[in-house]
C-alpha cells in the first residue's frame, strides 16, 4: 500500500487478494478499526501487488520488502531478525548441521531459508539420526569425548569418533542428508511412508505417529521457494532485467536525456548524530543494482551535520579517483582533449559495456568508467554543491540530477522548476530504488559504525592514547572506574606515563 506520494506504507500478503484488500473499507470495518488502522485507511493512495507461487515465498518476500522498505504501518518483521537456515561445513572432519540466522562467507553450505521452524528442527533431528550424523560441540571429537556421550549407545550417532565408521563413510553420510534438503532425493519420502504403513501394520501407533509428523514436516520445508535476497543480491530473472531497461529508457525521455542513463550512481549522506558523518554511493547498472561498484565514505573535512559540505567531499573524492585510474590507463603522451572527452575514450579502451554493465578487459588493472547520470539525494542545496564539485574536475558536461524526497521532484541543473514524474511512471521508481539503496546502504554504514564504537573503550578518546598504553592501563587497574578514581602518582607507575600524562588521563576521564 502506497500514499500519494508514492511511498510504502504497509506491506501484507493474502491467498485472496480481492477480499483482503476490500475488507479494509467495509464502512463496518472502519467504524470498528482502531486509530492505527484508520489511518492507514485514510492514508492509502495506490496498490502494488507482485505475485508468488505459496505461503512461503509469500512470507520471505513480506518479511524482505518490510525490513527493506520499514513501512510505516507494519509491526511485524520490522526487527533484524531472519528465517532460520541450516548450515553445515563440508571440509570439516566430520560434518554436522547446525541452525544458524546469519549467512557468512565461510566456504560453508546453507541450506534455506525456512518459514517453518518447527518443521524444520524436526526434520534436521531426524536427519541426523537417519544418517547417523554427530550433534555434539567439538569439532574433532575423540575417546575422552566419546566417554561422556550417550548418542552412540542410542543410535543416535554413528560414532565417528572412535572409528565405528571412517572419516570417509561418514562424509558419504553427511552427503546424502544433504542431497534431501536440497531436494534432490525425493524418494526419502516413500521411504518414510512405507516405514510409516509398516509401524501402523505392527500395531506401533507411536512410531507410526512420529513418521507421519516427519513426513509432513519434511513436505513444508521441501516446498518449491525462491530466495529473495536483499536488493540486487539474488539471480536476476530476464523479464526483470528487461523491465528494468524499459525503466531506464523512460527515465532517458523524462529528463530528455541523448543517450539511456545505463550506469547511473547515487549519493546519500547519514549523519544521524554529530558523532560519524558518513556517505554512500551506489551505482545501477542497466537498471540494476551493481553491488560490487558500492561505496562508502567516512567524511574527513567537514566538522558537525553539514550535508551540503558532505556532499560536495563525497562527490569530489569519487569522481577525482576515477579521473586519476582513468589517466593511469592512458598511454597517449598528448591530448588537445577536455577531461570528459579523455576520459570517455580511455573507457572505450579499457572497459567493455555488456547488459549495461561496465566490466574490465582482460589487459586493464582496477578501474571503474563515469557514469551516464550521477543523482544526488537532495534538493537544490545538494545538487549545487556536486555540480561546483564536477566544475573543478571538469566533469560539468555529466549529466547530473537531485531527487527530493518530500515531493520526489527531480531538480536538474540550470532549471528553476523541478521536473514533476508521475508516480505510476516507471521512470520515478528506478530513481526511488537508486536513492532508497543508497540511504540503505548509507545508514548500514553508519549504524556499523556506531556499533563498534560502542565495543570501544572510553579511553580512546584520551588524546596520545596508544593500544598498548589503554592495554597497561586496564591490566594494571582493571577498569576505566578504577582509573578514575587512581591519583596521578598511581598512574605514573606505569611504564610509559608521565606525571602530565597522568593528570591530563584523569582530566579526561
Amino acid at each position: 500500500m502506497k500514499d500519494r506520494l508514492g511511498q510504502v506504507i504497509y506491506v501484507g500478503k493474502a491467498k485472496d487478494l480481492r477480499k483482503r484488500l476490500t475488507s479494509y473499507f467495509l464502512p463496518s470495518r472502519q467504524r470498528k478499526a482502531d486509530l492505527k488502522t484508520r489511518a492507514l485507511i485514510n492514508s492509502i493512495w495506490d496498490f502494488e501487488f507482485h505475485t508468488v507461487r505459496n505461503e512461503s515465498e509469500a512470507l520471505l518476500l513480506e518479511a524482505k520488502l518490510i525490513k527493506e522498505v520499514r513501512p510505516r504501518y507494519n509491526v511485524s518483521f520490522r526487527d533484524d531478525k531472519r528465517f532460520p537456515m541450516v548450515r553445515i561445513d563440508p571440509t570439516a572432519k566430520f560434518p554436522m548441521f547446525r541452525m544458524t540466522r546469519m549467512r557468512k562467507e565461510d566456504g560453508a553450505r546453507y541450506f534455506g531459508p525456512y518459514v517453518h521452524n518447527a518443521a524444520l528442527r524436526e526434520v534436521v533431528t531426524w536427519l541426523n539420526r537417519r544418517f547417523g550424523l554427530k550433534t555434539c560441540r567439538p569439532m574433532n571429537p575423540g575417546e575422552a569425548e566419546y566417554r561422556h556421550c550417550h548418542a552412540d549407545v542410542i543410535r543416535n550417532c554413528s560414532a565417528p569418533c572412535i572409528g565405528r565408521v571412517t572419516p570417509e563413510e561418514y562424509r558419504e553420510r553427511a552427503e546424502a542428508a544433504m542431497k534431501v534438503l536440497e531436494g534432490r532425493n525425493r524418494t526419502i519420502l516413500k521411504e518414510i511412508k512405507a516405514e510409516m504403513t509398516e509401524a501402523a501394520e505392527a500395531m506401533d501407533f507411536e512410531k507410526a505417529a512420529k513418521l507421519r509428523d516427519v513426513m509432513v514436516s519434511m513436505e513444508k520445508i521441501l516446498e518449491p521457494t525462491r530466495k529473495f535476497a536483499r536488493s540486487g543480491r539474488g539471480v536476476t530473472s530476464d523479464e526483470a532485467k528487461k523491465s528494468a531497461l524499459d525503466d531506464v529508457r523512460e527515465l532517458q525521455m523524462e529528463l530528455g536525456m541523448a543517450e539511456p542513463p545505463m550506469v547511473m550512481e547515487c549519493f546519500d549522506i547519514s549523519n544521524i548524530s554529530a558523532t560519524y558523518s558518513v556517505a554512500s554511493m551506489v551505482r545501477f547498472s542497466g537498471g540494476l543494482p551493481d553491488n560490487q561498484a558500492y561505496r562508502r565514505y567516512r567524511i574527513k573535512t567537514v566538522e558537525g551535520q553539514n550535508d551540503f559540505a558532505s556532499m560536495a567531499e563525497v562527490v569530489g573524492r569519487r569522481y577525482a579517483r576515477i579521473l586519476r585510474e582513468l589517466a593511469a590507463e592512458d598511454d597517449a603522451e598528448d591530448s588537445n582533449e577536455d577531461v570528459l572527452e579523455r576520459a570517455r575514450r580511455i573507457e572505450k579502451r579499457v572497459l567493455d559495456r555488456e547488459d549495461g554493465r561496465p566490466r574490465k578487459k582482460e589487459s586493464a588493472s582496477k578501474v571503474a568508467g563515469l557514469p551516464d547520470l550521477i543523482v544526488v539525494d537532495g534538493g537544490k542545496g545538494q545538487l549545487a554543491m556536486a555540480m561546483a564539485e564536477l566544475q573543478k574536475l571538469g566533469l560539468h558536461d555529466v549529466p547530473l540530477i537531485g531527487l527530493a524526497k518530500q515531493r520526489e521532484e527531480v531538480f536538474v541543473p540550470g532549471r528553476d522548476l523541478p521536473i514533476l514524474i508521475p508516480h505510476d511512471r516507471g521512470a520515478l521508481k528506478l530513481l526511488q530504488r537508486l536513492r532508497d539503496e543508497a540511504h540503505r546502504f548509507a545508514n548500514g554504514y553508519h549504524q556499523l559504525l556506531l556499533k563498534k564504537r560502542m565495543r570501544e573503550s572510553v579511553l580512546d578518546e584520551v588524546p596520545g592514547m596508544s593500544p598498548r598504553r589503554k592495554e597497561a592501563l586496564l591490566k594494571k587497574f582493571g577498569s576505566v572506574a578504577a582509573i578514575r578514581k587512581a591519583s596521578p602518582e598511581q598512574l605514573a607507575e606505569i611504564r610509559g606515563i608521565s606525571i602530565s600524562a597522568a593528570e591530563q588521563i584523569i582530566e579526561n576521564l
